[in-house]
């Protein structure tokens, strides 16, 4: 029978902050997002917790490869050379040649990236399966239907499990702790577009799913309500931050207006402890950094179409 179970990395010691999912049948066992490198040995524990070990393991699904998700991938399949890798076809070149990647999130973390997310080993291409979105993967028993959805990341995919009504959406549907309502963004640079971010939501939607699997943190049980809080707090976000850079010249300034605006939303749901784990899970300057980038992309793009 098929089972998909929640793996609870215990990313630099917080439960409930980087999830992996474990989808067994009696055919295969499979991960999805299986985490940073930082957590390898966590993830080698809670797989022995099911009587697996890494040479147990199939498939590896990412549904993109930000460190947090994907760091662990290069160092499993080297302990087990048969393992393959499911990636989109613009992420796939940096998980064989990851030096572009590392020195891109080394600006943004600087000297705590090694203690965040340890090592980033390389993925033979051997080993890469590559998609563009569309496909359907069969993993034993279970068929899984792939759809291209950036907008968080341009290399970002959804996996649908047509057996149980399961879409593991990565980041794509934001963070949300074991089914809380409240869904937070996460729009870190350099990829955040959030017209292609809805179509991205519209496809997921589209699916039916009975319910989400969220990287940040496990399980949303109704779908439909979650995606629709989404919705409407991304539209904030990017309202409050266009506001904030049209009216602050100092980036320090704005960055910390915006987190004490977001803030201050989280806490008309959150407790003070929830609200205190959903930032650090969250990283509002990281999230600001993204939408500053965002709008003016979008700036410098509306100026050029200007006739001269």
């Amino acid at each position: 029978m098929a089972a998909t179970s929640t793996i609870d990395l215990h990313w630099v010691g917080h439960p409930r902050s980087i999830a992996s999912a474990l989808l067994r049948d009696h055919q295969v066992t499979a991960l999805v997002d299986p985490g940073p490198g930082s957590t390898i040995n966590n993830l080698r524990e809670r797989l022995g917790q099911f009587g697996l070990g890494v040479s147990d393991l199939d498939f590896v699904l990412l549904t993109h490869i930000h460190l947090d998700h994907a760091g662990a991938t290069g160092a499993l399949v080297g302990e087990n050379p048969r393992l393959q890798v499911y990636v989109h076809e613009r992420g796939a070149p940096h998980m064989m040649e990851p030096s572009k990647l590392l020195r891109s999130a080394a600006r943004l973390y600087g000297n705590e990236m090694q203690r965040l997310y340890g090592e980033f080993l390389p993925v033979p291409s051997e080993n890469l399966r590559i998609l563009a979105g569309g496909e359907t993967i069969s993993l034993g028993s279970r068929r899984l239907s792939v759809h291209y959805t950036p907008g968080h990341a341009s290399h970002h995919v959804s996996y649908f499990d047509l057996s149980d009504g399961t879409a593991f959406v990565g980041d794509t549907a934001g963070i949300s702790v074991d089914g809380h309502p409240y869904v937070l963004p996460a729009t870190p640079p350099p990829d955040i577009d959030f017209e292609i971010w809805e179509s991205s939501l519209d496809a997921i939607s589209a699916w039916h799913p009975k319910r989400l699997f969220l990287t940040h943190f496990s399980f949303s049980e109704n779908p439909d309500a979650h995606l629709a809080s989404y919705r409407e707090r991304m539209r904030l976000w990017r309202e409050l931050s266009g506001k904030i850079l049209a009216s602050s010249r100092d980036e320090i300034a704005a960055m910390q207006r915006f987190a004490a605006e977001a803030a201050a939303e989280a806490a008309r749901f959150l407790s003070p402890d929830e609200i205190g784990h959903y930032l650090f899970n969250g990283a509002l300057n990281l999230s600001w950094m993204g939408l500053s980038r965002y709008h003016r992309k979008r700036g410098e793009s509306a100026g050029s179409a200007l006739p001269h």
